[in-house]
């Protein structure tokens, strides 16, 4: 059974499987992009369109791997139904504190793997 703990775990399996699932469709897009320039004669500067689906995709991801939504913790809700626990809302202020901070932490390191990942694709776009 699946419990929620502050600034640790919001969401349970069935959540964390929509986040991921969401994330590697998102890659997808930003990975179709990348292909529609290589095969067409869009110019490589088009290639700064993955900025957007590599965050949408690192957020999902991560998401599911740290087992926290951030948009939960950012409301104070947490949702571990469908995984054999609750859903409901965060009132205690410490506990919704530490869903926030955990929350912005992981918002951060999206943002970063997404300048690196979009860097990273741009630089290799210029050798096209």
């Amino acid at each position: 059974m699946a419990a929620y703990q502050p600034g640790v775990c919001n969401i349970g399996s069935t959540q964390r499987r929509a986040r991921r699932q969401a994330g590697i469709g998102s890659f997808g897009v930003a990975a179709a992009i990348v292909l529609a320039v290589v095969l067409s004669v869009l110019p490589t500067s088009t290639l700064w369109a993955t900025a957007p689906f590599l965050f949408g995709g690192w957020l999902g991801v991560l998401q599911d791997y740290f087992q926290f939504c951030v948009a939960f913790g950012a409301l104070a809700r947490y949702d571990l139904s469908g995984s054999g626990g609750a859903a409901g809302s965060v009132a205690e202020r410490e506990a919704v504190a530490a869903d926030r901070k955990r929350a912005a932490t992981i918002l951060g390191i999206a943002a970063v793997l997404t300048v690196v990942s979009t860097a990273l694709v741009v630089a290799l776009g210029s050798f096209l």
